[in-house]
């Protein structure tokens, strides 16, 4: 029986974050690094080799150029945000599939125009949330949809915050208003909100209103802020972004019988395993000293990716998988919606009908 062929990914962009995307795909076995393109031919000599890609692959000194290559099924795109609407229309319009970085636009608005230029062309479209696709984070998922061991989801909490030295807050692209205007909002916050929408089973809340006291620095663009959602049912969620605190990245979700608690969701302490913990119907001892069934600690093993989506589509005639482009919409929706309420003196959005 023949075997599926390879997927080709194109790299479109030599930013930092693609070095571990790049590695991803070389250790991937159904997917192979086709090209790479860059505004300078020389940069992407330099960032093919310093990053192992194949003597095949094929070397882009533009943007344009890549999009035209026939070589390429699909493309990785870790352009700053600003420019995700000009290159992620074209590429869908030149039929490749697209694995864009994250946050996926400036605003909604915009990712709608990519969508539907997707869906016009028939390619498939995901955001490079790379944690969603770790094996543990099924686990969490089926712990959370058990009944008799989560019950029903109450509040959840969630951060990412990293330390931004002074070159950090001064040159990264994350800090310019014209690359990405979002700054910690759109990037740590991008993490935090996606894992509170996992909890609540990607539902959108009905409210979400900014924190007090979030900071922006010279050019308006945030490095620290929190918020709060709400849902019709009562269900409460709090977020932190920040690049101006210790390094953190944790989920806690109670549930009315048990409790999920991760303390690396985004990044695992360690490269082939992942943990999480997790109580149900724990309690006290008589004398209130200690807990009776207290939380248990459960390890995942990883394992490398594949390339399913645009496999299933390239080899078998399947159809784009409708879900994920979903599920970016609803974390820009919440990016907006906090960005607005920030914008609005902390005042009271309402998602409802967006």
């Amino acid at each position: 029986m023949a075997t599926d062929k390879p997927i080709r990914i194109g790299v479109m962009g030599c930013a930092d974050i693609a070095r571990k995307v790049s590695r991803a795909i070389n250790l991937a076995p159904n997917a192979v690094i086709a090209a790479v393109a860059s505004r300078s031919l020389e940069k992407a000599k330099s960032f093919a080799s310093a990053n192992g890609y194949p003597e095949s692959t094929k070397i882009h000194g533009s943007y344009e150029s890549i999009l035209e290559d026939p070589e390429a099924d699909a493309l990785y795109v870790p352009l700053p945000t600003s420019l995700h609407v000009e290159w992620a229309i074209r590429a869908a319009e030149k039929r490749k599939h697209i694995l864009l970085e994250k946050p996926v636009a400036m605003n909604v608005a915009e990712f709608d125009k990519i969508v539907a230029a997707c869906e016009a062309n028939g390619v498939q479209i995901m955001d490079g949330t790379m944690w969603v696709h770790n094996p543990r984070t099924a686990k969490l998922k089926e712990f959370l949809s058990v009944p008799e061991r989560f019950g029903q989801l109450k509040s959840a909490q969630s951060c990412f915050s990293l330390p931004g030295d002074e070159n950090f807050l001064k040159n990264n692209i994350r800090v310019k208003p014209d690359l990405d205007g979002l700054g910690a909002l759109g990037d740590t916050g991008w993490y935090a909100i996606r894992a509170t929408l996992l909890a609540n089973n990607f539902e959108l809340p009905k409210t979400v209103t900014a924190f007090p006291g979030a900071v922006r620095n010279e050019s308006g663009v945030i490095l620290s802020c929190g918020a709060s959602l709400s849902w019709e049912d009562g269900k409460t969620a709090t977020i932190y972004c920040s690049f101006l605190a210790d390094l953190a990245m944790d989920i806690t979700a109670i549930g009315t019988k048990g409790t999920l608690r991760v303390h690396d969701y985004i990044l695992p302490y360690k490269e082939t395993e992942a943990s999480f913990i997790t109580s149900t119907k724990a309690w006290f001892n008589d004398l209130v000293t200690a807990w009776v069934d207290p939380p248990s600690e459960h390890t995942v093993k990883t394992a490398s990716a594949r390339s399913v989506y645009v496999g299933e589509i390239k080899n078998k005639g399947a159809k784009p998988d409708v879900f994920w482009p979903s599920i970016s919409r609803k974390t820009q929706l919440v990016v907006d919606a906090v960005k607005e309420s920030l914008d609005k003196n902390y005042e009271q959005i309402s998602l409802s009908g967006r």
